[in-house]
């Protein structure tokens, strides 16, 4: 049996509020026979009349009276919804959801995402940071923030920044027990941070130089599966660590720690935000992208950067060399 579309039901509330067809046809923008034609298509759908018209009046059946007490909360729950879903999508507010790998999150946490917060109070950010690669769009999320590299072929992806980097660093009273390793093979004599991948698997360190690749399985008095940890142990004098440069930009500014092996360090795709395609985009998603976009255009001009020239891998190779 077909089912009544919302304009029927709109129809014979309409009626029932005016107290008559004209004045409830003039209120829907219908004519008061397409009004007409309306209630009777779902008089003969329900098999039962709702209203009594004479050419003076129109008044509810007991069958229309009980109708209009179920369908009128029901309706004006829909019409609520209707309304909440088409105020997001002129005024940013509602729930963003963004996949991330961890440092990725830590490098765009404050310019980006917590200054999009306070521009727009009404928008709530989920933020999930896991090392594992996702289907955004299986998994619920609005956004993806990986590598160049990872993004899939089928989404749409905006470069955040310049090509990043490993670092290699450690603390100076460590380098000054221990001397400076001058090829990754001397890192073989030295106390090192290792690192644990999320699959379980130990890391092996990584470095590149004029197509030379070398991969080295350091050795060292502690086992860590996250950044922030290494960076700690790194300061503490524990060992030399293996990190992505902005998790330890600061130290290295400030002489905390100390970089070694930069010129075996190989440069990494860009930083990406990704999503599939959205023809029907909220504010709150078309916000945020405008202000990524801005993000990204502003760390282009900085002196000494550029975007996406770092040369593309494999999403398997990526995920084997990644510490992070």
């Amino acid at each position: 049996m077909a089912r009544p579309s919302l304009i029927e039901l709109e129809a014979v509330l309409a009626i029932v509020r005016h107290g008559s067809f004209r004045a409830a046809a003039l209120d829907l923008g219908l004519s008061t026979t397409a009004l007409s034609h309306a209630v009777g298509k779902l008089e003969r759908q329900l098999g039962v009349r709702l209203l009594n018209r004479t050419t003076r009046s129109v008044s509810l059946t007991d069958a229309g009276r009980s109708f209009v007490e179920q369908v009128g909360p029901a309706l004006g729950a829909i019409q609520g919804a209707m309304d909440t879903a088409r105020a997001q999508q002129e005024t940013p507010s509602g729930t963003l959801r963004i996949n991330a790998f961890p440092t990725g999150a830590r490098e765009i946490l404050a310019p980006l995402i917590l200054a999009f917060l306070r521009r727009h109070p009404r928008v709530h950010i989920d933020l999930v940071t896991e090392g594992r690669l996702v289907d955004v769009v299986a998994a619920g999320f609005d956004l993806g923030l990986r590598g160049a590299d990872l993004v899939p072929a089928d989404t749409i992806a905006l470069p955040l920044g310049p090509p990043r980097r490993f670092a290699v660093a450690a603390s100076p009273a460590h380098l000054d027990r221990h001397g400076l390793p001058r090829l990754p093979q001397d890192l073989l004599a030295h106390p090192c941070i290792r690192v644990r991948l999320p699959n379980g698997a130990l890391y092996r360190w990584r470095f590149e130089k004029a197509g030379q690749d070398v991969q080295i399985d350091v050795q060292g008095p502690i086992t860590l599966d996250e950044a922030s940890l290494s960076r700690l142990a790194a300061l503490d004098g524990v060992g030399i660590g293996y990190f992505m440069e902005p998790d330890i930009r600061e130290d290295l500014a400030a002489g905390r720690l100390v970089q070694v092996l930069q010129d075996w360090t190989p440069a990494l795709p860009p930083l990406c935000l990704y999503y599939p395609s959205r023809r029907h985009a909220s504010a709150a998603f078309q916000a945020f992208i405008a202000m990524a976009r801005d993000f990204a255009t502003k760390r282009a001009d900085q002196p000494g950067t550029r975007l996406g020239s770092a040369s593309a891998r494999s999403p398997a190779a990526s995920q084997r060399r990644s510490p992070t």
